[in-house]
């Protein structure tokens, strides 16, 4: 794989330049952004997957809770098109993986998908009235303009250490960092001195109004069912596990599942994968089976003995007021 992304330099440069290109045909408003009267928070980031955009949107919506929140998304590889906004008879092939995750643990909130945007507002604005709408992954979809602004960068590759597709994972133009009002630093290390994030903020070069904060994934000490049964993850120890993983990124979660004592055997898919029945016969026969909390949503009801583990952010306390501080001075 790294043998082909090499290859594909030449490709790279074409792509970095057709970014460059578009980004600044909507500097000089050649392509046109437009804001909406209601307030909108964008989360995304430069590179594709792998740096926890969506529990990024479930951490905000907690921070927002008592006011009414809607949350737009593309809706990645549904099968629906056009504007849907989730009711109880929607599934996960109606929304995608990510947004119907966040429908079934948030009832109150309302989502959406639509490839286009900028229609998604409009229906929100007309069909719902939120008081404040999260744009889900939507940094570099720059045809809606929205009033606040997250970059998500990880720790283990940032973006000024990346390079464009094909032969890096950067989907956007670097420079495209200042269109940020705050940047996060996600998976970082749980003890980041200092001193690490003084060499990190100063390698990310952030203007003077931009505040970097920084993240750490943190992980439930026990395995859930939709049901509400759980399991400690002693408990697991001893039973013949598989790991399923349709993620991005599935190398912190490995991680931390070996620290705590399991043993299993890891079956590892691509990001935002559909399992065909053929594959879940491969692993369907474990004692036990584990899995993100977005891939439970895809094989709940497909497989027996079927757990998930939550993941969520962690900030100390001084990011953490920063960020509730900003997210709420917006309404």
């Amino acid at each position: 794989m790294q043998l082909l992304r090499k290859i594909a330099f030449p490709f790279s440069l074409v792509y970095a330049l057709v970014v460059h290109v578009r980004n600044f045909l909507y500097n000089i408003g050649v392509f046109a952004s437009k804001s909406y009267r209601t307030p909108t928070i964008c989360v995304g980031n430069l590179s594709v997957g792998g740096t926890g955009k969506t529990p990024m949107i479930e951490y905000l919506i907690r921070v927002l809770e008592g006011h009414k929140v809607a949350v737009l998304s593309r809706g990645y590889k549904r099968t629906s098109k056009g504007f849907l906004l989730a009711d109880s008879n929607s599934s996960v092939l109606d929304l995608g993986d990510e947004p119907f995750q966040i429908h079934q643990k948030f009832p109150k909130v309302s989502v959406a998908v639509d490839a286009d945007r900028r229609n998604g507002m409009a229906q929100l604005e007309s069909r719902v009235e939120p008081q404040v709408v999260l744009l889900d992954d939507a940094f570099q979809h720059r045809r809606v303009k929205p009033k606040y602004s997250i970059l998500l960068s990880a720790h283990d590759n940032l973006f000024v250490d990346d390079w464009y597709l094909p032969t890096g994972n950067l989907r956007d133009g670097k420079r495209e960092y200042k269109r940020a009002d705050m940047i996060i630093v996600t998976k970082c290390p749980e003890v980041l001195s200092k001193d690490e994030r003084r060499a990190i903020s100063r390698k990310l070069r952030p203007l003077p109004h931009q505040n970097v904060l920084f993240s750490s994934l943190t992980y439930d000490d026990q395995v859930k069912q939709k049901s509400g049964d759980g399991l400690a993850l002693d408990a697991l120890k001893g039973k013949r596990l598989a790991l399923v993983t349709g993620i991005a990124s599935p190398g912190p979660l490995v991680k931390y599942l070996t620290t705590k004592g399991l043993f299993f055997e890891h079956f590892e898919f691509g990001d935002h994968h559909h399992f065909t029945n053929d594959e879940i016969n491969t692993f369907k026969d474990f004692e036990l089976i584990l899995t993100t909390e977005k891939d439970y949503v895809r094989l709940e009801g497909r497989v027996e003995n079927l757990y998930y583990l939550e993941v969520a952010h962690s900030f100390d306390s001084e990011d953490r007021a920063l960020l509730e501080k900003a997210v709420k001075g917006l309404l």
